[in-house]
């Protein structure tokens, strides 16, 4: 035990982060973490909501399918290496703090986002154009991949523990409205332009737009102290020196990791890809419904559900993590089909109300499994090796079996000729998660995140 000037100075470094945490009010925190973590969502996937046109500028003049999945395929890259980003990152953020590593993600994400904007298309310099277009995607999966995990952790750290599930679910908001500021930058950008103006080289301003969002959320992010949490660990000297070995050391932690990524992410993110991402691509490139009236349903939708984040994040706080997570799997595997055939049957002509519906009951089932994610995350690891521990099933889950979703999706459209192919592989995916969940998932509901301090 130590004793003495250092054991005097530790306890005071441990009660001034506990002060810190009180004099920085959780709605700070909240916002803070929420802004840089919905532009950063905004940067991943402004692409996506661009695909059509940067299939045309980045690939040679052919096949107009093969360019779409080329452009696809593109995306999935930034999904690939999320798990390397997180394992990256991961580190830092247990070794040197939350605060730190998040800032530095948000100005990689922001840096590789804006190149973007200023690659040279196909037809000026050729090959070197995909290429590089494929550079910066991985630029910006490998600063998501230590993104998410820093502004979860960050804001539990300060959250107590009987609401965790309420306070950690705004930060769940930050995805599907990353994804609806993009929607909603690219519609208003091109009806600001014009069609003809966008495509020749208006589709560049949302990604150039990012340089503004970045440098506002930097601001803010860096008036911001550490975690409180990380703060007393490191002041008590119990932070982990090589969090890749201790997050992965024993058969126990491996089982937890397989049962998280397995039974918890891999079939949240196939929701999260499937109802919002592969719904637009099935109603603009399968059902051929116009691209700013497929781009308004989604958008629309995905206000009107965002505040059920919430309501399931709070919701978890009462009755569990696990059962509302697997519930929206559930639910999601058995109502796809009827969905998508009802979007079929409303899309010529076009009944925007009765579509926008379909896509809403969809975006609810992405509340119910990713709004009590993050809580049920943090509670599941330590906090010494907390960042590295649940960045690393996390992105592994939605980088590799959701972010592919669109990509596999599409391609089994395209290569059976059956425009409902491409939802068995999510329905394969999240009936996978309810079985292996519902049997071996532990609930995390009621766990202490600051009991490490105590041992």
């Amino acid at each position: 035990m130590t004793t003495g000037p250092d054991a005097t100075a530790s306890v005071s470094a441990a009660t001034l982060a506990v002060e810190q945490r009180a004099e920085q009010s959780i709605w700070r925190v909240i916002v803070a973490a929420s802004a840089g973590t919905l532009i950063e969502w905004y940067d991943f996937f402004v692409f996506g909501a661009l695909a059509g046109i940067v299939a045309d500028e980045f690939y040679p003049a052919g096949n107009a399918t093969a360019n779409f999945l080329k452009a696809l395929a593109t995306f999935g890259a930034g999904f690939a290496v999320r798990p390397l980003g997180a394992l990256f990152f991961g580190r830092i953020g247990d070794m040197v703090g939350r605060k730190y590593t998040f800032l530095v993600t948000l100005l990689l994400m922001g840096s590789a986002t804006a190149a973007i904007g200023l690659i040279p298309t196909y037809a000026q310099i050729g090959l070197a154009a995909p290429v590089l277009l494929v550079v910066c995607r991985l630029l910006q999966g490998l600063a998501l991949g230590g993104e998410y995990g820093g502004a979860a952790v960050y804001v539990a750290e300060y959250a107590p523990d009987g609401r965790r599930g309420f306070y950690t679910s705004f930060i769940q908001t930050t995805a599907s409205l990353g994804l609806l500021v993009s929607l909603l930058v690219v519609l208003g950008t091109r009806s600001i332009l014009g069609e003809e103006a966008f495509r020749a080289w208006g589709w560049r301003v949302p990604f150039l737009l990012s340089v503004v969002l970045i440098a506002v959320s930097y601001q803010i992010r860096r008036r911001m102290h550490e975690s409180p949490l990380f703060a007393a660990l490191k002041a008590k000297g119990k932070t982990s020196t090589a969090p890749i070995r201790d997050a992965f050391r024993t058969a126990e932690q491996w089982k937890t990791f397989f049962v998280v990524l397995f039974g918890i992410t891999a079939g949240q993110a196939v929701v999260f890809y499937t109802s919002q991402f592969y719904a637009q691509i099935f109603l603009e490139k399968t059902l051929k419904v116009p691209a700013a009236t497929a781009n308004l349903v989604v958008a629309g939708a995905i206000v009107a559900a965002t505040p059920f984040f919430v309501v399931f994040g709070a919701l978890s706080d009462r009755i569990g993590r696990k059962k509302i997570m697997l519930a929206g799997n559930l639910l999601a595997a058995a109502l796809w089909l009827p969905i998508f055939h009802a979007m079929a049957a409303n899309a010529d002509p076009v009944r925007p109300v009765v579509l926008g519906a379909l896509v809403f009951a969809q975006v609810l089932f992405v509340a119910m499994t990713y709004g009590p994610i993050a809580a049920y995350l943090v509670e599941a690891f330590p906090a010494r090796i907390r960042y590295t521990s649940l960045s690393l099933p996390y992105h592994l889950g939605n980088g590799w079996f959701g972010g592919f979703t669109p990509f596999i999706a599409a391609s089994a459209t395209a290569a059976s000729g059956n425009r409902f192919a491409g939802l068995w592989y999510p329905i394969g995916v999240t009936l996978m998660t309810v079985v292996i969940g519902t049997l071996f998932a532990r609930e995390t509901r009621g766990t202490s995140t600051w009991h490490e301090l105590d041992e």
